[in-house]
């Protein structure tokens, strides 16, 4: 009996610590404001809009509420000064929630099935780098200097 009500609390710890929400920014940060700024947008085609009458690419965070190595990506990754300036000064960069809004006909779209998924794309919707599973800081930049070398083609 001790065992099952420990593995209940266990269980019921686990469920509301996966509870967390994803808080999107907007284009414009405040000064303070360091890292990754993700716009909020309804439709991936503002995004490019956005994207292309500033001259820059599109970066997509595909992820879910549930998924640890999202919320990892989130804390270590994306809260980074250095990777928040690169990847603010040369993309537009968008987060979709694969199961709420627009995110299930997206995910459907560009074969979304795991998660996170990092897709860098061009101003017209056309995806140039594309990795399925977290990337830290080295991989991330990496993969946006590609993503940049491909658009210049």
């Amino acid at each position: 009996m001790k065992n099952i009500v420990c593995f209940l609390l266990y269980i019921s710890l686990f469920f509301c610590s996966c509870n967390g929400s994803k808080k999107l920014t907007n284009s414009k940060p405040s000064a303070n404001q360091v890292g990754v700024h993700f716009v909020q947008a309804n439709l991936l085609s503002e995004v490019l809009d956005q994207a292309a009458a500033e001259n820059k690419m599109v970066f997509v965070d595909f992820y879910t509420t549930w998924c640890l190595p999202c919320k990892l990506m989130d804390e270590d990754v994306f809260s980074d000064r250095e990777i928040g300036n690169f990847m603010n000064d040369h993309f537009i960069s968008y987060k979709v929630d694969a199961e709420r809004g627009n995110g299930p006909n997206l995910q459907q779209l560009f074969g979304v099935y795991a998660y996170p998924t990092l897709l860098f794309m061009d101003s017209n919707g056309k995806v140039v780098e594309r990795k399925e599973g977290a990337a830290y800081h080295t991989e991330l930049k990496a993969m946006a200097n590609r993503a940049l070398a491909n658009e210049e083609i």
